[in-house]
């Protein structure tokens, strides 16, 4: 009698070929710094970096608004009374992890005037903060904060930008 070989399952091997990112922008009512064509590209490669990251297929909406509205989107889904730099909104986590990102445009402009840089490279820093935050990443100690903005930096880099954090904490 012949005893079947007991099979092991292997870990798979990464993807080779890339998965499936979707990618949309809608902007409201604002200017785009650097211009909509450059920052969809750079929205375009951040998605497809979490993609990556992730193994599985990721679809991202990012919304473009001013103060007025992040802050009362702000205020009705999460109770804070200000305006910030960036909202995320997870939708779905499998088999492909969806969101929408709400990002300020108006905050972007003012803090790059405040620290002496580019408001596209600041609007980079939010998408990628707000991506982060979708992957696991946590900002409310300062531990997790430096983590998040190692991170933040790696992410930056790899994406072509610099990390433009100033004062910032």
């Amino acid at each position: 009698m012949t005893r079947a070989k007991k099979r092991t399952s292997r870990p798979k091997p990464p993807p080779t070929e890339p998965l499936p990112v979707e990618v949309q922008v809608d902007v409201r009512d604002v200017r785009v710094p650097g211009g909509r064509p450059a920052l969809t590209a750079f929205l375009r490669a951040l998605g497809a970096e979490a993609s990556r990251a992730l193994g599985r297929p990721v679809a991202l909406a990012f919304v473009l608004v001013d103060d007025v509205t992040i802050r009362e989107v702000n205020a009705r889904m999460l109770g804070h009374d200000w305006a910030t730099d960036v909202i995320t909104f997870p939708w779905a986590e499998a088999p492909a992890l969806e969101a929408e990102l709400m990002l300020s445009v108006e905050t972007a402009r003012r803090e790059a005037a405040e620290r002496g840089h580019d408001p596209a490279d600041e609007l980079a820093l939010y998408a990628v903060h707000g991506v982060l935050h979708l992957l696991g990443h946590d900002d409310h100690d300062p531990a997790a904060r430096r983590r998040m903005r190692s991170a933040e930096r790696r992410w930056l880099e790899r994406l072509g930008r610099p990390a433009v954090f100033g004062r910032r904490s």
